[in-house]
Order: structure tokens, then C-alpha cells, then sequence
């Protein structure tokens, strides 16, 4: 009973955080370029400095969480923060921007990049350390993060097309039920009570920048997985861009969008079964190399119908990523260093090469346009992809040191 308890809790604070995290992020680059004004270039700029942010948020998580443990601390502090979505952004964020594009690039880079991209990351990371003291599956918590997206992303474009604002108070409520919810389970904070485990410090922080094998998963984090977020930035504006009214292209891409992260509930239910079969190493090349190719068809046609079942096609490669990511980091790495090899080693490095292509990504659209610039940016990836069949490690044993 108490472990279904903890399941049910963390599965439900899943779905409320990823529902407020769509219900701001899903059409975040069209309430930037159209209520906002900016420019491709400098929607650019604003995701380079979110990923900034979010770069710099990540491995403060991912040691903090090393050393707490399981305590509930970050979750409360994640839903507290997140409560404040609808004044921020309807009456500060917009406003700072069109005031001053670099500043009010770094104040909502703090709310954005602190809130929930590095949040969103570090609840995974503490999800996969829960479900391993208590006994259930990661993949099917996270699918709960997906269905919360998805049932957001399905409201979002109507809710943009009456009010941009609506979308950011309704992330407010959800934050609010997730405090609620975090506060009414109780965690105990030790991972595997009766065994003594060496306590996290920053020598051993040293010592992973020494491991080969720990640039090796740099690699594939900048090379690979960081294409999914450059491709799906300004993907929204894009895609809305295709039919003749603007409003009806939003409401068509949250259906698209709802339908995508439904399909990639389903995979997420699934993953743990395919990751288990092909290997945490193999399961890493697959997604890339679907990720890849994806990205590159995207680029071959510009009608919205093909353009949404490109996007559609994400449902694949993200939950496997993110299954056999934690597989793979439980087989080569010590088990009480999983939070920041995930947030720094993987989801920092990948945030890092963000800053960089954001803005480069953002004016290639601006110079060669959708279409090119995602050829480019998936020939990039199955290069990588391929490099990384290479670098990476076989599967080994289950590591609990």
C-alpha cells in the first residue's frame, strides 16, 4: 500500500507539472513572436539564454539531490516557484522583453530555465531514485508527465487564440494542486536504509570530469539528444506559419501537439520492455538515428500534414532516450551519483550546446529557412549518432556502489 501511495503521488505531481509546463511552453515561441514581437533572431536569443539558465540550474540539482537523497525539499520549492506562471508571465515577462531583449531574456531565463526546463529534469532524475526504493517502474510515472502535456497541449491553442493569459494562470492552479498533493505523501528520505553509503562530495564530482566514459555520454547528450529541443523551438511558429490564418494553424498544432505527447505516453509505457530487449546502448543509437532522420524529412516538404506527422513521429524517440538513459547511467556509473550524471553529464551538456545553437539555429531560419536549416540539422545528428555507436559502452552489470 505504501509504495502505490508514493506511485499514485509522484505519478500525479508528473502530470500536474507537465500539464503547467505545456500550458506555458507548448506555444511559447508564437506568444514570443506574435504577442511579444520578436524576431526569429531574437526568439533565438531568448531560448539561448533560457538554455543558459537551465545550464547552469542543472548540476546545483542534480548534487543537491545527490545529497538530500529523497527528501521532498526541491519538489516543494519546484511547485512554489511555479505558482507564480500567470503574474509572471501576463504582467512582467512580456512586458521586460519588449523593454530590453537581453534583460528581460535573463529574468525570465531564471523563471523559465530554474522553474521548469532544469525542474523538469531534476523531477525525473528524483522519480528514477523513488521508483527504485519503492518498487515500480520509472517509465510508466513519466507517462503521467506525458498524458499531463498532452492534456494541456489539447486546450492550449484555443486558450491562446481567446487569451494568451489564460494559458499561464491555468499553469499557476496546477502548480498550486502540486503542492497540495506533494505535501499529503509522506517519502521516507533514505534511499536503502540499513546500508551505509558513502556520502556525495565534490572530489567525487572531480572525478567524473576525468572519466572517459563520461565524455563520451557528453557527446551524445550535445551531439544527439540536443536536436530534439533546437528542432521543436520554433517548430510552433513554423507549423502555424503554413495556413492562412495564424489562429487556426495554433489550434491545429495543439491538436497535433496533444496527439504526439498521447502517442508518446503510450511509448513511455512501452520503453522500459524495448529498452530491456535491445540494451540501454542500443536503445540510445535507435532514437538518434529515428530522431535524425525525422528531422531531415521535415525538411524535405513544407505542408503541414507531412510537417505533423514528422512531429507526431517525437512519440518514438523521446521515451526511449529517456529510459535507457537512466539504464545506461545504472550500468557504467555509481548508483549514489545518478542525479548528477543525468542533470549534469546529460541533460547540462545538452543545454550547453543550446546556447550556442539557439541563436545559430535561430538565424539560419531567418537566411536559409525551415526547410534547409532542418536538413542541416539532421544530417548533424545521424553524424553524431553514428560516431556514438562507437563511443559508447556496451551494457554492463547493474551497478549499486
Amino acid at each position: 500500500m505504501e509504495n502505490k501511495r508514493v506511485y499514485w503521488a509522484i505519478s500525479c505531481y508528473f502530470f500536474l507539472f507537465f500539464f503547467g509546463f505545456a500550458a506555458c511552453y507548448s506555444l511559447y515561441s508564437v506568444w514570443l513572436s506574435q504577442t511579444v514581437g520578436l524576431s526569429n533572431f531574437e526568439t533565438g536569443v531568448v531560448f539561448g539564454v533560457n538554455a543558459a539558465v537551465t545550464l547552469l540550474a542543472q548540476p546545483i540539482y542534480g548534487y543537491i539531490l545527490d545529497i538530500i537523497g529523497l527528501k521532498k525539499h526541491i519538489l516543494i520549492i519546484l511547485a512554489l516557484l511555479l505558482i507564480f506562471a500567470g503574474p509572471f508571465f501576463s504582467m512582467i515577462y512580456g512586458q521586460m522583453l519588449r523593454f530590453n531583449l537581453l534583460l528581460g531574456s535573463v529574468v525570465g531565463g531564471l523563471f523559465v530555465g530554474v522553474g521548469f526546463q532544469a525542474g523538469s529534469s531534476a523531477l525525473e532524475s528524483y522519480s528514477q531514485k523513488l521508483s527504485l526504493k519503492y518498487s515500480f517502474e520509472y517509465g510508466p510515472t513519466r507517462m503521467w508527465g506525458s498524458l499531463g502535456w498532452a492534456a494541456s497541449a489539447f486546450f492550449a491553442g484555443n486558450l491562446f487564440s481567446l487569451n494568451p493569459d489564460l494559458n499561464f494562470w491555468l499553469a499557476s492552479l496546477a502548480a498550486l494542486l502540486m503542492l497540495l498533493v506533494i505535501l499529503s505523501v509522506k517519502i521516507e528520505p533514505d534511499f536503502s536504509p540499513g546500508r551505509k553509503v558513502k556520502p556525495v562530495s565534490l572530489r567525487d564530482f572531480g572525478s567524473l570530469l576525468q572519466q572517459s566514459d563520461f565524455w563520451k555520454l557528453v557527446f551524445y547528450s550535445v551531439g544527439v539528444s540536443c536536436a530534439y529541443n533546437l528542432y521543436d523551438q520554433q517548430y510552433p511558429t513554423y507549423f502555424a506559419s503554413l495556413f492562412a490564418s495564424a489562429s487556426r494553424g495554433e489550434q491545429i498544432f495543439g491538436c497535433v501537439n496533444a496527439g504526439q505527447v498521447i502517442l508518446e505516453a503510450s511509448m513511455m509505457f512501452l520503453a522500459p520492455k524495448l529498452v530491456k530487449y535491445l540494451g540501454s546502448k542500443n536503445s540510445l543509437i535507435l532514437a538518434g538515428l529515428v530522431m535524425a532522420i525525422r528531422i531531415m524529412l521535415s525538411g524535405i516538404t513544407g505542408g503541414p500534414v507531412w510537417l505533423a506527422l514528422m512531429k507526431l513521429a517525437e512519440a518514438f524517440e523521446i521515451p526511449l532516450i529517456l529510459v535507457a538513459i537512466f539504464k545506461y547511467l545504472n550500468q557504467n556509473f555509481e548508483l549514489r551519483l545518478s542525479s548528477i550524471l543525468y542533470l549534469f553529464g546529460f541533460q547540462f551538456s545538452r543545454q550547453l550546446s543550446q546556447i550556442v545553437l539557439s541563436i545559430v539555429m535561430g538565424k539560419s531560419y531567418d537566411y536559409f529557412g525551415f526547410s534547409k536549416s532542418y536538413l542541416l540539422l539532421g544530417l548533424a545528428v545521424l553524424i553524431f549518432d553514428l560516431m556514438s555507436l562507437r563511443l559508447l559502452k556496451n551494457d554492463q552489470s547493474f551497478s549499486v556502489n
